[in-house]
């Protein structure tokens, strides 16, 4: 899924049913497998899964710890699918399953993998709602409550638990469906929380504002989701521009460089000198720089630099190509301009490995004399580095920007690893910090992954004080943990400040600015973020859920 909304890209109403084993990640390797194995003869068994199938109307999401099931029959279904597997998960009292339910818009994409997938609020608000369960339960969106509730045979089985905080501060309201057949009755452990909390604390206040700010934030995300070319001004921007590119001459993007090497196994070596670049450049004031999620989504593609620059709205493109065979490295380098489609500038570099880290220096200076930018203060040279504890975190780095828990857990070992060869490697820190942020929820309970999260950006900026990655992973850290809103604001503060052009950033500041009530300021770090990167699926995915 792209930021980008073209008429492809059609939605419906699926009726989708999140499911996952409570704990797994603690599980060893040979358990994990039998568990996912006995869950899934238990989901094929199911009548409904069986007649959806028959019909065709059935669509899989799997996942490492469970999967999605999109019905596309009645919202019924995926209810009585849950009912089914509850009663048979009786016998397997080993499997600690919970559920999730939810309808809404869902729509199939290609992955970065190429792969069939499904994406939409739809299926982000099943999980959002059955991670706020515990195992054994059923819980259901209200709006499948409400649905429900207007038949006399589901009443009896829908208990309101009131609103569960979710990821970034948000707040669902949700139904546990039990009897004394299936779901489980206790209340979840999120909801024991929030009621010590507001046993302690007076919320008459807020409640009247929240409403507000809820009423507000729906009629926006309705008009994302409806009218999203009201919302959009980078469209009318192209069109108004003769060339069909951005007339801002100081803006880039960096294309992922290909790998020329004779085995064709260095993707990870290309993609992290790239980023590295991108990352040089994007600290450089007066420079705009897509960032890397828009740049990449070209990778493999025989695009032509005009078509990517318009996409992109931006002025230059770098593109280029990478050898390496051993220890040595040659990299071709050039700048584009995508107006005329002239080389602005171009260069070969050919060196040791060790002299990699003075190559990317040389191309982000010379981009910045190409372009005619004047530096206030020069940036300084990239400290010689250990390029065995370097290679591991480019390794380390190219994984980490895969989605699946498998990929993410083997980024924290190659990380770990290269600060084994150099403990001053403080990106590697960051590299940490950046895993468990998206193993948590997903994969990992949050309090546990955002202890991680904290330790390591904290480590990161004892290291290096400038790393506004490090700074936007501890504001989520201070504010998830510990409720530090101020901290967490100062921190996401710093991390704009070190590199304007971070897209993570100004998302991350979005969340924590909506939260706190600032709906202009909300909204306008959300559009910078999808200035800065247009084309992230993540972007464009909170422009239509984030305030539902």
């Amino acid at each position: 899924m792209t930021s980008e909304r073209s008429p492809d890209v059609k939605f419906e109403i699926g009726h989708v049913l999140f499911i996952d084993i409570v704990g797994y990640s603690k599980l060893l390797i040979t358990e994990q497998s039998e568990q996912i194995q006995k869950l899934k003869q238990i989901v094929r068994g199911t009548e409904q899964v069986r007649l959806a199938e028959a019909e065709g109307k059935l669509l899989r999401l799997p996942t490492g710890d469970g999967g999605a099931l999109v019905f596309r029959t009645s919202p019924e279904a995926p209810v009585l699918c849950a009912m089914e597997i509850s009663k048979a998960l009786k016998n397997h009292p080993e499997l600690h399953v919970r559920m999730g339910i939810h309808s809404g818009p869902v729509n199939e994409v290609t992955d970065l993998n190429e792969q069939a997938n499904i994406a939409g609020a739809g299926i982000n608000i099943a999980q959002r709602v059955m991670d706020c369960g515990d195992a054994g339960h059923i819980l259901l969106s209200k709006r499948v409550a409400d649905d429900l509730d207007q038949y006399p045979r589901w009443r009896p089985l829908l208990h309101d638990l009131g609103d569960c905080e979710i990821k970034h501060g948000q707040r669902i309201s949700v139904v546990n469906l039990h009897d004394n057949q299936v779901g489980n009755p206790q209340r979840p452990e999120n909801f024991k929380a929030r009621k010590t909390e507001e046993g302690a604390v007076s919320r008459s206040n807020k409640k009247a504002l929240t409403a507000a700010v809820i009423t507000l934030l729906f009629v926006l995300s309705v008009g994302f989701f409806l009218f999203p070319h009201l919302f959009r001004p980078s469209e009318s921007k192209v069109a108004s521009n003769p060339h069909g590119v951005s007339k801002d001459d100081k803006s880039i993007a960096v294309l992922p460089f290909i790998d020329l090497s004779q085995a064709r196994d260095q993707e990870y070596f290309c993609d992290g000198i790239s980023e590295e670049i991108l990352d040089a450049l994007a600290k450089v004031e007066g420079l705009r720089v897509v960032a890397r999620t828009s740049s990449f989504s070209f990778k493999g593609k025989n695009a032509d630099v005009g078509d990517i620059a318009q996409k992109l709205n931006v002025q230059n493109v770098l593109e280029g190509s990478l050898r390496r065979e051993g220890n040595r490295v040659r990299i071709t380098a050039q700048l584009v301009n995508a107006r005329d489609g002239f080389h602005i500038w171009s260069d070969t570099f050919e060196r040791e490995l060790q002299g990699v880290f003075a190559v990317q220096d040389e191309i982000t200076r010379s981009i910045v004399d190409a372009l005619k930018i004047k530096l206030a203060v020069a940036p300084p040279a990239r400290a010689q580095q250990n390029t065995e504890a370097y290679d591991l975190y480019l390794q380390g780095l190219y994984l980490s920007n895969k989605s699946d828990e498998e990929n993410l857990r083997k980024s924290l070992n190659l990380f770990q690893h290269a600060l084994d060869k150099d403990p001053t490697l403080s990106r590697a820190w960051v590299g940490i910090a950046k895993a468990w942020f998206w193993l948590a929820d997903a994969y990992v309970k949050p309090l546990e992954a955002y202890q991680a999260v904290e330790s390591a950006a904290t480590k990161a900026l004892e290291l290096n004080e400038n790393d506004a990655e490090a700074h936007a992973y501890l504001s989520e850290a201070k504010r998830v943990l510990h409720w530090d809103w101020k901290t967490a604001e100062r921190e996401l503060q710093r991390a704009g400040e070190i590199d304007p052009n971070s897209a993570t950033a100004h998302l991350m500041f979005a969340h924590h600015r909506v939260c706190s009530g600032d709906l202009e300021g909300g909204q306008m770090e959300l559009d910078e973020a999808e200035r800065l990167d247009p084309l992230s699926p993540l972007v464009s995915d909170h422009q239509a859920i984030l305030f539902l």
